[in-house]
């Protein structure tokens, strides 16, 4: 059986040094996450997901989730207990506005335990991570009656949310759906039409559930631009705020997938539900793309997440399981027939590219969940600008490149089990799978790799990418003399991606194939740049926290040591990339389809 603990100091470290949590102390709401309150949530909200969460994630797998007859489901065994505790201790109210019912804590805190939730049961996070999405939607293009009406109890828990985007026929393509949203007298409209692959969609853990739905208004363009959003809710809300009369929508069935068994994906018809415009009518896409935005976010967060408890397993495996003698006499145990695996330079190459990615990985979600908080927060438009302006190149580079990788460290840690890793009761397997749909759901990783150089590289003139360039020849400028072979790699690798931008800028427009197939190595190679300035930032901080003496001296030193190892064994790689762009489209193109 598997086996998580929250990783809380390596969490304070990117808080603490890298971020400098206390430096925003002048903002709303960061003037509460003081080191000891962001420490003691740390560790509760750790402890819980470890003593609670995780010892369900095999019951959910196995169990998964159960349609009835009357089209209502049940959660696995465990799931509703573990949801009455997380509401009970407050956990959904973290970053919620204090107007309704929240803690009004940073962004980036919740993200920070959103990561324990989802190492420790990634499906069961989900039916609180979706909620927070909607939320989002709700408060920013909701009416004050509409925020005030399902806000609250959304908060607390006691509700929860869903988004429904896809259909039968259509996925990326949303123009193509044909949901239907009748006006009515009173204001409302009837909801008729089924959507697929709604995650949550129907459960037995909160009151009532809020869908938030994509439909066209009769008469509305037949495309993206005729596309409205609306609030759906499980059960109507009367005018005091308690549950009333069931609507229209009913679960046809549960989706049979390869994993995340334990969260309740499901197809939902629509039959005149009711429901209530958000919005702007033919706005609907704009308005969702809030959610999906987070939804983005928390989907990296979840590479993240599985690469974490994969990693952590294995390396409890390889300390104990031993096979084969070191390849170093001096290193081989007198004592046994065998010496662990963890001696053999092949399991040491796949540890450190798993730790090399976890922990640069959480420090890029974190930076991209405080860039969230500056452009909500911060007290100059100026501020808010830059900070929104890098999340958006951030966002497809956190979904796309850390679930690609997030996957990768879930084979490599089931590969270190050799066979059993293949075996369902070492739980390697589950990680695998719970990991796989990241790279698909809230837009597949082609599609980010699409937005950031379609929309967001040349947005504003290119704006972002020429700050983030900025901000890369600031780090690398001066460095210590120690940390010169970091820095070389980084400034080589920072060549690579502005000769790479500018390819892109000359060829995309010319032709659009080009643009189009550039786009993954693209991401892949702004990817790992990120995750390489994450490194050199771990690495002042730690060559800094040296100097200045203590007694973590082993930490980080096993920081320097990783980053060196990113820079040698990782950051090499972007050359490589930016060959595959430059090659163009020509030969990718080339074949007629009946080649194939």
């Amino acid at each position: 059986m598997p086996t998580y603990t929250a990783p809380v100091r390596e969490t304070r470290y990117v808080l603490d040094h890298i971020l400098g949590l206390e430096r925003y102390s002048n903002l709303p709401g960061f003037e509460n996450a003081t080191p000891d309150m962001v420490e003691a949530i740390l560790t509760e909200g750790g402890r819980f997901a470890a003593e609670v969460l995780a010892p369900l994630n095999r019951i959910g797998d196995e169990h998964g989730c159960v349609r009835h007859d009357d089209g209502s489901v049940s959660t696995p065994p465990g799931f509703k207990d573990a949801w009455d505790q997380f509401v009970a201790g407050g956990w959904t109210t973290l970053s919620a506005p204090e107007e309704f019912g929240g803690q009004g804590l940073p962004q980036v805190v919740g993200t920070a335990i959103a990561e324990y939730l989802l190492s420790a049961n990634q499906a069961f996070e989900m039916y609180h991570g979706l909620t927070q999405g909607a939320i989002a939607s709700i408060l920013t293009k909701g009416s004050d009656e509409q925020k005030a009406k399902y806000l609250p109890n959304m908060v607390s828990g006691r509700w929860t949310g869903t988004m429904n985007l896809t259909e039968p026929h259509c996925g990326t393509d949303l123009g193509l759906l044909r949901t239907k949203a009748d006006p009515q007298p009173d204001g409302s409209y009837k909801i008729s039409g089924t959507k697929i692959f709604i995650s949550s969609g129907e459960h037995d853990l909160s009151e009532n559930i809020i869908h938030l739905v994509l439909a066209k208004i009769a008469g509305a363009p037949d495309n993206v631009k005729g596309i409205s959003l609306f609030i759906v809710p499980k059960f109507l809300v009367n005018d005091d705020g308690s549950v009333g009369d069931r609507n229209g929508v009913v679960c046809g069935s549960i989706e049979e997938k390869m994993g995340i068994h334990g969260n309740s994906t499901c197809v939902l018809n629509y039959d005149e539900a009711t429901g209530y415009l958000v919005g702007e009518p033919e706005k609907g896409l704009a308005a969702m793309f809030i959610m999906m935005n987070a939804a983005r976010l928390g989907v990296g967060l979840q590479g993240l997440a599985q690469g974490e408890v994969a990693y952590q397993n294995a390396v409890t495996y390889a300390r104990d399981r031993r096979q084969g003698r070191a390849l170093v006499p001096d290193a081989r145990d007198a004592q046994a027939k065998a010496d662990p695996i963890i001696v053999h330079p092949d399991v040491r190459r796949m540890l450190m590219e798993m730790k090399a990615f976890n922990e640069s990985a959480r420090a890029l979600v974190l930076w991209g969940a405080l860039q969230v908080d500056i452009s909500r927060r911060a007290q100059t438009e100026e501020e808010r600008e830059a900070a929104s302006d890098l999340l958006g190149i951030l966002t497809p580079v956190i979904k796309g490149y850390l679930t690609d990788q997030g996957f990768k460290a879930a084979v490599d840690a089931q590969q270190v089990y050799g066979g059993h890793g293949y075996i369902r009761e070492w739980g390697m397997e589950q990680f695998v799978r719970d990991a796989r749909i990241a790279q698909i759901y809230e837009g597949t990783n082609g599609i980010q790799a699409l937005d950031l150089v379609g929309r967001k590289l040349g947005a504003n003139g290119g704006r972002a990418i020429q700050a983030f360039l900025k901000i890369l020849a600031e780090e690398t400028a001066g460095s210590d003399e120690a940390l010169k072979p970091l820095t070389d790699a980084l400034q080589k690798a920072t060549g690579d991606l502005q000769a790479s931008t500018m390819w892109l800028m000359q060829n995309g427009m010319a032709n659009p194939n080009h643009a189009g197939a550039a786009a993954y190595p693209y991401m892949t190679l702004l990817g790992t740049v990120c995750l390489g300035l994450m490194w050199l930032k771990m690495a002042k901080a730690s060559t800094a926290a040296l100097a200045g003496g203590g007694d973590d001296s082993d930490f980080h030193q096993a920081k320097l040591i990783t980053a060196r190892f990113y820079a040698e064994r990782i950051l090499p790689q972007t050359g490589a990339e930016r060959r595959k762009l430059e090659a163009g489209a020509d030969s990718l193109m080339a074949l007629p389809a009946e080649a194939f």
